[in-house]
Parts: structure tokens; C-alpha cells; sequence
């Protein structure tokens, strides 16, 4: 493909690439990712040349850097400028990210993703509303999901069907521009350990590793069952290759959900 390659990139092409980077394992980028493909066939651009775009972005990630995990070393300043931005605005990058997406196909954004149905909703600021929440649930539950390679944290269990992207700070008291899709404060669990989590009968500690509750200590169950659940406990979870969970987050969750 030609296309655009070598054409520089625009802010609207890179809002794409950034908006896909976060949705996308960091070990998953490559020019063979189907998702990255389907990128570059709408902006004319080479797999190779989509892959190389976020590498780029992720110079600017400081997790990464961190666990000096190596990212190309050449992003533009026009990469930093996004990356800042939308670093703290979740909500925001991913329906942005969905209107430039609907616009360059000229077709409605719930053609692209599935936010429900909201045909009956007049349009307005409510009927707008319902779309972003919609959007920033999907982006963040893609997000969490293949942050953690698509496996329960706890677990290690790999069925898409039976994980959630479980919020570390309850979606009704986030911040609706930093906290709500923000993924690090999302786990990848299975619907048991999300249940449990939600109601504050595990929890993680500071070094990420899983806390019981004594209020599970008496209930029934078989012994297999309790062998496998007490199984984890102090166990560190399995870590995204990005997204590490917030210490804010857990943070909250021992001191206002956990049930000690």
C-alpha cells in the first residue's frame, strides 16, 4: 500500500492511533493485528506504518518507562501533545476517537460499536450523553480486557465470556472525566471474583496481592470450593503489560468497599 505514507501524520489520524494503542496490548502491537490493519486501510496508511505510530505514543507512556519496558525513542511532538491531553480524559478521547472513526466512513458511531438501543431516544444532549457513556463502557472494558491478555487476573482464566472489566472505584462515585474509563482502575476478573470484589469480600493490598475478608471465613461451601477460593490468597494477581491497577484506586476500595 502507498496511500499516505510519508504524508505527515494529522491530529485526527493520531487521536486514532492513541485510541487504539489503549485498547491494545502493548505485546500485541505489530503490523499482523488485525485491529491495526483495519486502521491503516482507513487512513491509507501501511500496517507497518499504524504499528510505528504507537510505539511512538508509547514513549510518553510513564508507566512503560517505569518498568523500562523499551518503546521507540522518536515520538513527535505532536504524539506528546495527544498523549497529554487525553491522559486524563478517558470520556473524551474514546468518543472522540469514535466521531472522527464515524465521520471518515461517513456512517453513525453505533454502526461501528454496539452502544445499545438508543434509535428511540430524540436526539439532544441526553440522547448524547447515553451515546459517550456507552462509547467510554466499551473502550474501557476493551481496554482492561487486553491490558490483561484477555485472562481473570486472579485465575488466569481465558474466556471472554466469563471476564469482566471490573472498576477498582465503583462507576456511580468516579470522576466522570478522570476515574470513570480510566483503565487503571479496572481488573480483568472472572464473574465469581468480580462479584466478590464488587461487595468487598476480596481486595488487593499494596503489593497488588489478594486479601480475603474475614466475613468469608464462615461461609458454607464444599471443600474443594474453599480450597480453590483460599488457593490465591496472598497471591499477587497476573499484571497488564500496561495500565497497572491505580494506588489511588486500591486505595479506596480497602478503605471504603473491603469489608475487614
Amino acid at each position: 500500500m502507498e496511500g499516505r505514507n510519508g504524508v505527515k501524520w494529522s491530529r485526527e489520524e493520531t487521536i486514532l492511533a492513541y485510541e487504539l494503542y489503549c485498547r491494545t496490548s502493548f505485546s500485541k502491537i505489530s503490523q499482523t493485528n488485525p485491529e491495526i490493519k483495519k486502521l491503516s486501510e482507513l487512513l491509507g496508511r501501511t500496517p507497518g506504518s499504524v504499528a510505528l505510530k504507537m510505539h511512538n505514543l508509547a514513549h510518553y507512556d510513564p508507566e512503560l518507562k517505569k518498568r523500562n519496558v523499551t518503546a521507540m525513542a522518536h515520538g513527535s511532538k505532536l504524539d506528546g501533545e495527544i498523549f497529554t491531553e487525553f491522559c486524563n480524559d478517558w470520556a473524551e478521547l474514546s468518543y472522540r476517537a469514535q466521531v472522527i472513526q464515524a465521520k471518515m466512513q461517513n456512517i453513525q458511531i453505533n454502526e461501528l460499536i454496539d452502544v445499545g438501543d438508543i434509535d428511540n431516544i430524540p436526539s439532544g444532549e441526553y440522547k448524547e450523553k447515553v451515546m459517550r457513556t456507552r462509547v467510554g463502557q466499551y473502550f474501557f472494558r476493551m481496554s482492561v480486557l487486553n491490558s490483561y491478555g484477555n485472562r481473570c487476573c486472579i485465575t488466569g482464566m481465558r474466556r471472554s465470556e466469563l471476564l469482566i472489566a471490573s472498576h477498582i472505584k465503583p462507576w456511580s462515585v468516579c470522576d466522570e472525566k478522570t476515574e470513570r474509563t480510566n483503565p487503571c482502575n479496572g481488573l480483568c476478573l472472572n464473574s465469581l471474583h468480580d462479584k466478590a470484589f464488587d461487595k468487598g469480600l476480596i481486595t488487593l493490598d499494596s503489593g497488588l496481592k489478594l486479601v480475603i475478608s474475614k466475613e468469608m471465613k464462615n461461609v458454607q461451601m464444599d471443600e474443594m470450593t474453599r480450597e480453590w477460593f483460599y488457593g490465591y490468597e496472598g497471591k499477587q494477581i497476573h499484571l497488564p503489560d500496561k495500565f497497572l491497577p491505580g494506588k489511588n484506586f486500591i486505595e479506596y476500595h480497602n478503605d471504603v468497599i473491603f469489608l475487614r
